[in-house]
Order: structure tokens, then sequence, then C-alpha cells
């Protein structure tokens, strides 16, 4: 039997849930770098693949669908308001001349209807598309990232904040399984499921375990005694009070000070103060936690070779913009194909490196 490279995945060397969100999120850094529709399609190739390779059977990994079509209605919208509402991006190759709807002065500057250009059309596609690979980026994270584990990692200072954020990005997909399923059932039972007669008898039964969810994760959340808190000395609930909002806002700080030519001197040492200040007021706040770690997850190298490849993906990416803005922003006017620029193309394929190296899922039995 020929053994695999690829372990295939348990619960003592599963990928840490932050691997994926920090490719997924340097996937989307890429994206909002660039709106070349060559490198933005390469990008949505890349998140499904990876995605495809390594999701496995859990409610929340089938949630990318629906980002991919919440992408694409983006997609359809952003094109529609080009279209009603015209674009600022003037043109030449007029495709068609919509009926205008006169407004009154103080409007200016706004229109509904009147002529609609290639140009302003391409404009909002190159717009558009890269709103909607940033919703695949994020729900590609969705779809790998197991949400449960995810929380555990977090600091102590951040447990609670962070079982709102579990429960909102966990109730999309358990909503959607619900869909699905009781569509599948009424597809059983010879009954229609779509239309609005379908959604309105598919949509209270979801309505009604969406509830049956909330009530039971709140018994259970009190059972294991959530919110509840230590006793800590008053000096060190102040010293959290006071480093945690100085050094987020040494971040900001130090983040607007990299990101522009006067404040370049300055924004490294406020951006490293700011988050030694951070991480130390998040270190105290975790004091007031109670609750213990059972079998905390390991960040392993293969975690290192995920996340390295979603940072690799950015930095290139933003080099690139910087050292050839024109060839990942194509210009409209003069309306021109897109060019594919092969170095930013070669960078964004290192985004694939997970499909090889994290742990195989198990097949469903």
């Amino acid at each position: 039997m020929k053994r695999r490279r690829t372990p295939e995945a348990n619960r003592s060397n599963a990928l840490h849930p932050g691997a994926w969100w920090i490719w997924a999120l340097g996937l989307g850094t890429a994206a909002s770098r660039t709106t070349n529709p060559l490198l933005l399609t390469l990008l949505i190739a890349v998140a499904g693949y990876v995605v495809a390779a390594r999701r496995t059977a859990a409610p929340w990994a089938r949630s990318y669908t629906a980002f991919v079509k919440l992408g694409i209605t983006v997609l359809g919208i952003r094109l529609a308001f080009a279209v009603f509402l015209g674009s600022p991006i003037p043109g030449t190759h007029l495709l068609v001349t919509l009926p205008e709807v006169p407004l009154p002065h103080w409007a200016q500057g706004i229109r509904i209807g009147g002529r609609v250009t290639a140009e302003g059309l391409v404009f909002a596609l190159y717009d558009g598309l890269k709103l909607a690979t940033l919703l695949i980026c994020v729900g590609a994270a969705n779809a790998l990232a197991n949400p449960a584990r995810l929380l555990k990692s977090l600091p102590g200072a951040l447990y609670e904040a962070g079982v709102a954020v579990v429960v909102a990005l966990t109730f999309a997909p358990n909503l959607i399984a619900d869909v699905q399923r009781l569509r599948a059932a009424r597809r059983l039972r010879g009954r229609p499921d779509r239309g609005l007669r379908g959604l309105l008898q598919v949509g209270l039964p979801v309505l009604e375990g969406a509830l049956e969810r909330s009530v039971a994760l709140a018994a259970a959340m009190d059972a294991r005694g959530y919110g509840r808190t230590a006793e800590v000395p008053p000096a060190v609930r102040r010293a959290t009070t006071v480093l945690t909002p100085a050094g987020l806002l040494g971040v900001c700080a130090g983040t607007y000070g990299l990101l522009t030519a006067e404040g370049a001197s300055y924004g490294l040492p406020l951006l490293l103060a700011g988050l030694a200040a951070a991480l130390g007021g998040l270190w105290l706040g975790g004091r007031r936690s109670l609750r213990t770690r059972y079998r905390p997850d390991v960040w392993g190298v293969r975690a290192w070779l995920v996340a390295g490849s979603g940072i690799a993906v950015a930095a290139l990416l933003v080099a690139a913009a910087s050292y050839d803005p024109a060839a990942l922003r194509p210009g409209v006017v003069p309306l021109v194909a897109p060019s594919l620029p092969l170095w930013p193309a070669a960078a964004i394929l290192l985004g694939l490196f997970p499909a090889f190296v994290a742990p195989i899922p198990k097949e469903p039995s």
C-alpha cells in the first residue's frame, strides 16, 4: 500500500483554525490590492480549490456555496447600479441610452437612467469582482476553520466577545443546513419547495429550529458557568482599562503612520508600542477568566506553512502594487483588454500550498 505524505486529519494533528483565517485574510488582502479581473479570478480559483480539497462534512463547511452566491449577487447589484444610476467614469463607447428621470437641483451629481457606456460597465465589473472575491475569501475561512476550536484559542480577555462572534458565524451555516434538510424532506413528500409558497412553508420551521438552538445554547452556557469571573485587585482592573484602549489606539495610529509618507519615522515605533500595550492589557484581562482549556490546539509546522502561504501572497501582491500599479489596476479609459502579469499570478499560486500540506479530512462514513 502506497503511503501518503499528507496524513489524514484527526484530533491530534488537526490544523489550527487560526491558520486558515490568516491564510484567507492574506488572500483577501491580495484581492484588495488589485482590480485586474484575471488576478481576481485566479484568487477565486485558488480559494475554491483549497476548499474543495480540505473542507470537511461539518455544517459550517457547507456555507462556502452561500458566500459564492452572495459574491455573484453583489457583482450583479454593482452592475445594476452602474446601469441605472450611472458611473463616474467618462466613456465614448455608448451601449444604450435609458430614459432619464429628472431630479431636483439639490440632487446634482446624481442621475437615474441616461447614457450607459462600456467603460462604465467595465469599471463596475472590476469593482464588483473585487468585493465578490473578498466575500469568497471570507467564505473559504468559514468553510475550513472550526469556529468552536477557534474560540478555544482566544485569550481569556476576549472569550466573551469571541462567544458572540462564534455564535454569529455558526448561525448562517446552520440556517443553510436547516433549509436544505427541510427542502429535501418536502421533495420526498411530493410537496413544492420553490416559489413563495415553498419559502413560507420552509421559513417557519427554520425559525423554530433557530429558536430551539438558541434556548439550548443558553442553557448549556449557563450550566457551564459562562459569565462568571474571578476577583482581581483594583489596580489590575485599572491597568487593564488603560492599557487595552491605549494599545489599540497606538496600533491604529502606527498603522496610519506606516501608510503615509509623513509618518514613516514614528509609524513603526508607535505600532510596536501599541501592540505591546494591547497584549499586556489582554494578558491582565485574562486573569478574570476562570475557564480552563481541555486539549488545546497546537500551532505546529503545518499551521505555520498554511498561514505563511497566505502572508506571502499578501506581501508579494502589496509589493507588486507599489512596483507596477498599472498591471494590477488596469485602466478602462481607453478601453483595453487586461493582461495577466506573470509574477503576481505566480505569487497567487502560492495560496495553493494548504491543499498539499494540510491534513486530509476524513471521508464521511
